[in-house]
């Protein structure tokens, strides 16, 4: 059984934390593998309670001081109730503060549109300064895991609360920050663009069309900022349209971003698979996506009607 990659991530940490001398501030919501962190390593481990705001400044002023610092808490307040703080004591000094932010879009389910963030990206998308990386399973969530502990700056790592099958291989899986990493290529017909828990279901969908006679190839975003633009120019030239996927919503997430792009650089048809300007709402992940129009039917149809059969 796969681990979400909450906990993939945090179980990766621990282990790294043996010979990484960083810090870890929490506010009695860590739900991603490092409940054991104090316990672990003493005098590593300072919990604010329920204070995202104070969190992310205490956090600030222990990198300011030289330490490496990782925040942990939900994404709704990780990019909402504490935006400020990430934005002007964080990203504006550039510290080495990394906020691992879990439960975020559909995929979270029962949480409700409260705390469902699905604007999360476009928000810290927009900070100078901050890097924004999100695993696409479990070998992803490690490799990220591994990455940040040699990372300097603000990083925002998006992890989710639900396990999601393993699409990477376990052994000789390569991660690069800024790189996106391509996940098929049966051929030219249309790129499909795919991040976090949508990178699996563009899979599946990969197969699926070319079963229907359609060539697709397919790219994993794990890295959302900076965005690996030589590939988007590349693919985009190359198969003429493109598809995005993301369990966000559309403006201003994968789909915005590589749209800000190819409007500039490289103009082909595109069509955006995510959520369009609206709340969730509690129910199963499956069910969302079906409501939302983000299922199996609704990205082969979108694929389908770029590529000019329906």
């Amino acid at each position: 059984m796969p681990l979400a990659t909450r906990f993939a991530l945090g179980k990766e940490l621990i282990a790294l934390a043996k010979d990484h001398e960083f810090l870890l501030f929490n506010v009695d919501t860590k739900a991603v593998g490092l409940e054991e962190f104090g316990t672990l390593f003493p005098g590593r481990e300072y919990n604010l309670g329920i204070a995202e705001q104070c969190m992310m400044a205490a956090a600030a002023g222990a990198a300011s001081c030289g330490n490496k610092v990782y925040v942990v808490s939900y994404s709704v307040f990780a990019s909402m109730r504490a935006c400020e703080q990430v934005r002007s004591f964080i990203c504006y000094p550039n510290l080495d503060v990394t906020i691992i932010s879990s439960h975020a879009g559909l995929q979270v389910g029962s949480d409700g549109a409260t705390h469902m963030a699905t604007e999360d990206v476009s928000i810290m998308r927009s900070f100078p300064n901050l890097t924004i990386v999100q695993p696409s399973d479990e070998t992803c969530a490690r490799a990220i895991a591994r990455a940040s502990v040699d990372f300097h700056g603000p990083l925002y790592i998006k992890v989710h609360k639900a396990p999601v099958p393993d699409i990477n291989p376990s052994e000789g899986y390569v991660f690069k920050l800024g790189k996106a990493n391509a996940m098929c290529s049966y051929g030219d017909d249309i790129a499909i663009f795919a991040t976090g828990v949508m990178v699996g279901k563009g899979l599946e969908a990969a197969k699926r069309l070319r079963e229907k006679g359609i060539n697709p190839c397919l790219y994993d975003f794990h890295t959302l900022k900076p965005l690996d633009e030589a590939t988007i120019l590349e693919a985009a030239a190359r198969c003429r349209c493109v598809l995005t996927l993301e369990d966000h919503t559309i403006l201003g997430g994968l789909g915005g971003a590589v749209a800000e792009i190819l409007g500039e650089k490289c103009p082909v048809r595109m069509k955006r698979i995510g959520i369009r300007d609206v709340f969730g709402e509690s129910g199963e992940p499956e069910d969302l996506y079906k409501k939302y129009a983000m299922s199996m039917d609704d990205i082969l149809l979108a694929a389908e009607q770029l590529v000019g059969i329906k």
